[in-house]
């Protein structure tokens, strides 16, 4: 399957996983408006983002931005929709990264979601939707995603996913080195 020409729609009981759709808007500017949340977001070797958006207009410029990345084959940005409340309550962006550092042939994941729910129980439910499935959907050895030390609920849920804090940087575009990796090998999956 190419995630680039069929984006997949995933869910469990709780969750669902779908393209960004213009309707996500006002839900998404709650998230990146969060200012609770952001500190928790992984802005590594984004260019300057720090994804702290305020306005509409912020908003939709970075969803088309996402909607670009996807017609391009650069990312897929997933929105996360809460069932119970079908509320957006956050994104998972995922691309595969090929460099020259120990992240290669990876799915690269960056989670963003509103501050209630940092929790590790809807962490570890939104992220089993799609950890595993990524070494499918991007043809990858390892999947990673970064939690910062102080992102005590995040990095309970990873470990109960099977990820394990690697001591390797990432190496950005411009050879700045990113720490706080936390990776799932496809070939440690039982």
């Amino acid at each position: 399957m190419n995630i680039y020409k069929s984006c997949p729609t995933l869910e469990n009981d709780k969750y669902i996983l779908r393209f960004v759709f213009d309707e996500d808007l006002d839900d998404l500017l709650k998230v990146y408006s969060d200012i609770k949340a952001v500190p928790l977001f992984n802005i590594d070797n984004c260019h300057g983002d720090d994804f702290y958006y305020t306005t509409k207009e912020r908003m939709k410029q970075a969803m088309d931005f996402w909607k670009l990345a996807y017609d391009n084959g650069w990312f897929v940005r997933f929105s996360i929709v809460d069932k119970e409340s079908n509320e957006v309550i956050g994104t998972i962006e995922e691309f595969l990264r090929d460099e020259k550092d120990y992240f290669t042939n990876c799915g690269l994941l960056r989670l963003d979601l509103r501050s209630d729910y940092e929790r590790a129980s809807e962490i570890k439910s939104i992220m089993s939707l799609i950890d595993i499935l990524s070494f499918d959907l991007f043809g990858c050895k390892m999947v990673a995603t970064k939690a910062i030390p102080s992102a005590i609920e995040r990095i309970k849920a990873l470990r109960a996913e099977g990820f394990i804090l690697s001591h390797e940087p990432l190496v950005g575009h411009d050879g700045t080195k990113y720490y706080d990796y936390y990776v799932l090998k496809k070939d440690n999956i039982i």
